[in-house]
């Protein structure tokens, strides 16, 4: 079975990772949510990155505000896929996380989604997983399909509409 780790640098960015965790499991995929803090838990980051990988993680999703650096510490010592999820912060509106996560050294990628970007963190990770799991991608598929139907929904229903304005 697909496993996610989704990690928080602190439990206020809870709210940010909720919709990751529940994309994840509507697909049926294990997750394990943790809080660990890159700056005042360097040595359980570290252990966690270094472990990973063995306890069948093959995503991380690493939601971070301010400086940010949690998802930058994890992809140094792992060669799993990362996922950073800006968090929005009171100072600059998630702009300093998003370019904290974004501008990674060359050599240690971390993949990024937008500022408070929860869903898409978690389809995103779905996505890669996708690659491997067929079924995945099988719901994935009807995932896209259920969107373009509801757009296209909304978009006769306007068109009804405009006839009578």
């Amino acid at each position: 079975m697909a496993k996610v780790a989704v990690i928080m640098g602190s439990r206020s960015d809870l709210a940010v990772v909720k919709p990751a965790v529940a994309v994840l499991k509507e697909f049926g995929v294990e997750t394990e949510v943790r809080v660990i803090s890159a700056h005042r838990t360097p040595e359980e980051a570290h252990e966690f990155s270094a472990s990973a990988k063995g306890r069948g993680i093959e995503v991380v999703i690493c939601a971070a505000g301010k400086a940010a650096h949690l998802g930058g510490v994890i992809a140094a010592s792992t060669t799993l896929p990362v996922i950073g999820l800006p968090v929005k912060t009171d100072m600059m509106g998630g702009l300093d996380s998003l370019l904290s996560i974004v501008q990674m050294p060359s050599g240690i990628p971390v993949a990024t989604v937008g500022v408070n970007g929860g869903e898409n963190a978690g389809l995103l990770a779905l996505q890669i997983l996708g690659i491997k799991y067929p079924d995945i991608a099988v719901k994935l598929e009807d995932y896209k399909g259920r969107m373009r139907d509801k757009i296209n929904a909304d978009d006769r229903a306007l068109q009804e509409e405009a006839e009578l304005i």
